[in-house]
């Protein structure tokens, strides 16, 4: 895979990276794919060989939806990559998507981190950001073999408890 520049880093995929290279890949046609545990069941992101819950080494991958619910965030006030310093301030959130919430125990799930953006991949604004707010995946075309998966706010009513920092 050719070298990308997104805001001005390099991402960079190597040809001989077997955990994120299908992961970039199937992105890159707008499907969010996390590893499936051959043993267990449970999937798990990053996309790592071991499952981290069994240790087995044998997974597929599997689609999921790309919804979810913020678990937690932050918001980035003082950008240490230049790229992201007009950004400033702005929300990196740490999703809990719908499949395996919950599970493997009622602490743990399924979660990723990601920019929270509106539909035109400019960042969120601050006040619009809660935990526990409905969020979906967006895909942001940089080149034809890469997409970098991002989350936006939906319209569904919140789940749990809504609280964000005043």
């Amino acid at each position: 895979m050719p070298n990308v520049e997104y805001r001005g880093m390099n991402l960079i995929v190597p040809e001989n990276d077997s955990e994120w290279r299908e992961y970039v890949k199937t992105a890159r046609e707008h499907k969010l794919v996390m590893r499936k545990c051959a043993a267990c069941g449970l999937l798990r992101y990053p996309p790592s060989h071991g499952c981290p819950w069994c240790g087995d080494l044998g997974w597929s991958w599997q689609e999921v939806s790309g919804k979810g619910t913020i678990h937690s965030y932050e918001i980035v006030v003082q950008a240490i990559q230049p790229g992201f310093r007009d950004w400033a301030p702005y929300p990196v959130v740490l999703v809990e998507l719908d499949e395996q919430r919950g599970s493997p125990t009622p602490d743990e799930g399924l979660r990723m981190i990601a920019n929270l953006v509106k539909p035109d991949f400019t960042p969120e604004r601050e006040e619009h950001v809660a935990i526990g707010k409905r969020v979906r995946v967006l895909f942001q075309d940089l080149s034809p073999e890469i997409a970098l998966p991002q989350f936006t706010l939906t319209d569904e009513p919140p789940q749990g408890r809504v609280w964000r920092l005043a």
